[in-house]
């Protein structure tokens, strides 16, 4: 018996296609959205993604895909009117945190304009229960560590990125407050890297790896001659930034646990109003980027070549959470570690050099 109607955007995305196969799993219908900025369609003519058809071979359960952007408000409407059953949103949208420093304007535009369309949409058709991804980048440079769901947010983020996830989350905790019959939960990704277990699901960002696990997998299989760390003299024991690191598949059962149990343990304000529900999704320990390099060299067996460059724009030198209160409230805690991080990034990239492109036999 399914447990309601899930709207997800960005769902052919890394982080919206895994979170599709756990909802799936989870006995949720899907309602699948996205415009392909990020993603490969399947083949001409047929009106889905490459990503979502593996998701429904894993899950043996169809997908019911809408190509549309966030930003086409009559489209998104016509959605809900047809759909009708939507019992729960999920807002997943762009996040390339260096690509926000050179295209500021796109990333407001793409992240706060289409997060507010989604949100009139849920007002307008009554779905009162919305999940929000956001991002420890709304802590900017932090005070102190771990960083806590009670830690200071909006100053010092470094990118524009952050500040879109930062205004967001404003926007959604200025809703609550004044509509306390809306159920809002806010989800904080540290850093998400990994593939399904299978092999058939990853990640395969359009261009130029941003993130890096994808730019050492690319440089591992020979599609990139070297990597570039930015970055060797941070305050870190290596000199190299240090990063919260999740696995997609612990990330994606996140957001399960936090369908499953939304509502059910409300956060009070001062006068006794309920709050927005806050999460950080991350395993509690930060790993360097010649860490993370070591446990690929591992997985893969090869000695990859790096080159130390400048450090980028935006870039802080260390970031992780607690995520203790996610594991008390909602019931979930991180189960992989770098080493099965690492395995399943090597295994996804060996059955798929070319990412979604061609699957390898």
């Amino acid at each position: 018996m399914s447990k309601g109607t899930v709207l997800v955007t960005g769902a052919a995305g890394f982080i919206g296609s895994h979170t599709v196969l756990q909802l799936l799993e989870a006995d949720y219908e899907v309602l699948a959205l996205d415009n392909f900025s990020n993603s490969i369609p399947q083949d001409e003519g047929k009106n889905n993604a490459v990503s979502l058809q593996r998701v429904s071979e894993l899950s043996g359960k169809n997908i019911k895909f809408f190509q549309a952007d966030v930003l086409d408000l009559p489209k998104l409407e016509e959605l809900f009117e047809k759909a009708r059953k939507i019992s729960f949103n999920y807002s997943l949208c762009c996040f390339k945190i260096w690509e926000s420093v050179a295209k500021p304007l796109d990333y407001y535009n793409n992240n706060i304009v289409g997060s507010l369309n989604l949100i009139k949409c849920c007002q307008k058709f009554n779905v009162k229960e919305f999940i929000f991804s956001s991002s420890a980048t709304v802590y900017g440079e932090p005070e102190s560590l771990p960083l806590t769901e009670e830690s200071r947010v909006g100053l010092g983020i470094t990118n524009p990125y952050g500040q879109t996830k930062f205004m967001v989350e404003r926007i959604l905790m200025d809703l609550k407050r004044a509509e306390q019959d809306w159920k809002i939960s806010i989800l904080r990704y540290f850093n998400p890297v990994g593939a399904h277990p299978s092999g058939l699901i990853g990640e395969d960002p359009q261009g130029i790896p941003n993130n890096l696990m994808p730019y050492i997998a690319k440089v591992a299989v020979g599609k990139l001659p070297h990597l570039n760390i930015f970055g060797t003299n941070y305050n870190t024991p290596d000199g190299t930034g240090v990063r919260d690191y999740i696995h997609i598949v612990d990330l994606a059962k996140a957001h399960v646990s936090a369908l499953d149990n939304i509502g059910k343990d409300i956060p009070k304000g001062s006068n006794g109003e309920e709050l927005a529900e806050i999460y950080n999704l991350g395993t509690g320990k930060g790993y360097s980027v010649k860490e993370m390099v070591a446990a690929l060299e591992k997985a893969s067996g090869k000695k990859l070549t790096v080159k130390e460059v400048e450090p980028r724009l935006g870039d802080l030198a260390i970031l992780y959470c607690d995520p203790s209160l996610a594991l008390k409230k909602l019931g979930w805690k991180a189960e992989y570690g770098i080493d099965e991080m690492c395995r399943d990034t090597w295994n996804w990239c060996v059955k798929n050099p070319d990412g979604f492109a061609k699957k390898s036999e």
